[in-house]
């Protein structure tokens, strides 16, 4: 079933922003409306929209694309999206009207009534390129702004405009094809969207999509290099220190080098000063020191230590104490740096360039360059590299890079205690595991690619300008997103809690214990309290690595254990994210999945090392 536009507020009408990436679209939302009103998934998949009011509008903030389409998720949302609107605002790049004008025409072919945001004008002087804003206004025949949206610069003029929004000036060879259909469907916007070959309008309206999709983006193109032959022109001028930096840093020799750095410093920012330091006083000097003791206290006031009831509420998993101290004392902090990182790295431009470097290392496990940050995030915490996974285009990449992270990526807190214990056998021992954990991570990545239904999406990615991040933005959105995530994760970690907590009343926690006995036993070749470790493992990783500290193990044994380990099942934490994230099906196997590949891994390494012995 194929998800469906926002429902729109009764008698409000719906103004629609739009634009292609890094034009400055979250700028004039959050001028537009003063903060986020609402930030939440787009049916059936996991883009977010962002909707807030002006002035008796209702305001949303669509997806950066380049198209209206079905080429990904995004493009689909925004399509949806756009053509629900009462009044689109389409922004576009003064520097580059060239790539940002092939989506304008689009909306104009579609007949939405629309008025035009040239953005970033004072960026454009500065780099010698001069629009002629009435010849564009006259050529499109829809009003066209100047802003500075950064600066506030033309926002006034925008909003005073809106009135004047209306359809533009369509191509009349298109129009000849798009009628006639548009009196079958009803809607000019679906027609020209049909003809372009878009499956899913097509069966929306019960007819077949169209093949001239390569002949009107054609035709498209050429009224675009036209348009812009007659009103835009660019001065000579030599590259700035800007366009020499972004040089650098795409280029291969000197790009990578300086990327290895910047995931140095993100790692050590996220996996050990967050992930480390300041998770380690919110969690265990103000959640577990104070909050928990404070709470049992109350609790304690009553119901009796020890009781059903107490144990549910304040016990080592209550949902009053577990819950509290994973969202406010783990959750908190990391998807807080998480999202102020990722702000700082979209604002300054960096990132489509990061995606550019990695994407050919990475799609022989059928993602892209964009991968490249949840899978380094994820070494500090899946939790919050799964959360990353949102920018990738497709459901498959996220399906594919969520895998990855919750099966053969060890988490922060988990490589310090297997480090402590690896320490113990000897270097070969700590490069077999190094080694046999990256060959299990391309095993698993190129077995996803070839077994996941679906075709992964090329890294089309426009480079942005370089500049230093605004404070201002960089604080509100990263301070936004943060509280929706919050609000939105607390009922699954609560639930997440309740299941832990009744489990372990109603004895089932010592039942699987003693269950998974003769596995680690017979199979695994690893003392009867290894099973304790492997539950602990599945509420916090570290702790399940740590249990490893007190038995007696040979520099084999140790081996097997920390391999099977670092596969097994990611804490609860992540659990509940992935669930949030991807959903319960998908929670269920890959449960399943990390069991049995980690016991089978686990297990055929114990044999092996029997047999080299």
């Amino acid at each position: 079933m194929t998800p469906e536009a926002p429902a729109r507020e009764p008698g409000r009408p719906t103004l629609v922003l739009a634009g292609n990436p890094n034009v400055g679209k979250s700028v004039f939302f959050n001028a537009l409306t003063g903060t986020y009103v609402d930030v939440s998934n787009f049916p059936g998949t996991t883009v977010e929209i962002s909707r807030g009011r002006h002035n008796g509008y209702d305001v949303l903030d669509t997806p950066g694309v380049y198209g209206v389409g079905s080429f990904n998720d995004e493009e689909a949302v925004a399509r949806d999206v756009i053509c629900d609107a009462d009044i689109v605002v389409n922004v576009i790049d003064a520097v580059r009207p060239e790539r940002d004008l092939f989506l304008t025409l689009q909306l104009i072919d579609l007949g939405l009534p629309m008025i035009v945001a040239l953005n970033m004008a004072d960026e454009a002087r500065r780099q010698g390129v001069a629009v002629d804003r009435a010849a564009l206004e006259d050529a499109l025949g829809v009003p066209v702004v100047e802003t500075v949206a950064v600066q506030g610069a033309g926002l006034e003029e925008l909003v005073e405009r809106l009135p004047e929004a209306r359809p533009g000036r369509r191509d009349a060879v298109l129009d000849a094809e798009v009628l006639p259909l548009a009196e079958r469907v009803g809607s000019s916007a679906a027609a020209l969207l049909a003809l372009e070959g878009d499956e899913t309008i097509a069966s929306r309206h019960g007819i077949e999509p169209g093949s001239s999709r390569d002949a009107i983006y054609s035709a498209r193109r050429d009224r675009v290099n036209a348009l812009v032959a007659s009103t835009v022109s660019a001065a000579e001028t030599g590259l700035g220190f800007g366009a020499r930096l972004s040089r650098v840093m795409i280029h291969p020799l000197t790009g990578l080098p300086l990327l290895g750095a910047l995931l140095y410093v993100v790692y050590k920012v996220l996996g050990e000063w967050v992930a480390g330091d300041i998770v380690g006083l919110t969690e265990e000097t103000l959640m577990q020191g104070l909050y928990e003791p404070w709470v049992r206290g109350l609790v304690g006031q009553f119901f009796e230590s020890g009781s059903a009831a107490f144990t549910f509420l304040a016990g080592e998993f209550g949902v009053l104490t577990m819950t509290a101290t994973y969202l406010v004392g783990v959750i908190l902090p990391l998807v807080a740096g998480f999202y102020v990182l990722m702000s700082l790295l979209e604002d300054s431009g960096y990132l489509p360039r990061i995606a550019a470097l990695a994407d050919r290392a990475l799609t022989g496990i059928g993602l892209n360059g964009r991968a490249v940050i949840p899978l380094i995030l994820g070494l500090g915490c899946v939790t919050m590299g799964t959360l990353t996974t949102r920018i990738l285009g497709s459901k498959r990449e996220r399906f594919i890079a969520t895998a990855l992270m919750a099966i053969a990526v060890p988490c922060s807190a988990q490589i310090a205690v297997i480090a402590a214990l690896m320490a113990r056998v000897g270097g070969w021992y700590t490069a077999a595991y190094l080694g046999l954990l990256l060959a299990i991570f391309a095993i698993i990545g190129t077995l996803l690619n070839r077994l996941t239904p679906g075709v992964s999406t090329d890294l089309l990615i426009d480079l942005p300008p370089l500049r230093l991040p605004r404070v201002g933005n960089v604080a509100r959105k990263s301070a936004t997103k943060v509280w929706h995530f919050m609000r939105e994760v607390s009922v699954f970690f609560l639930a997440g809690a309740a299941l832990v907590s009744a489990l372990d009343i109603s004895g089932a926690l010592g039942w699987i214990q003693t269950v998974a006995a003769p596995l680690t036993v017979s199979w695994l070749h690893l003392p009867a309290e290894a099973a304790t470790a492997f539950v602990m493992g599945f509420v916090r990783r570290d702790f399940g690595a740590a249990g490893f500290f007190t038995m007696d193990l040979t520099s084999a044994q140790l081996l097997v254990g920390m391999v099977t380990i670092t596969l097994f099942v990611p804490c609860i934490a992540s659990m509940m994210v992935i669930l949030k994230e991807r959903g319960w099906r998908y929670l269920v196997g890959l449960f399943a999945g990390s069991i049995g590949v980690a016991f089978l891994i686990g297990g055929l390494l114990a044999r092996a090392l029997e047999v080299i012995a």
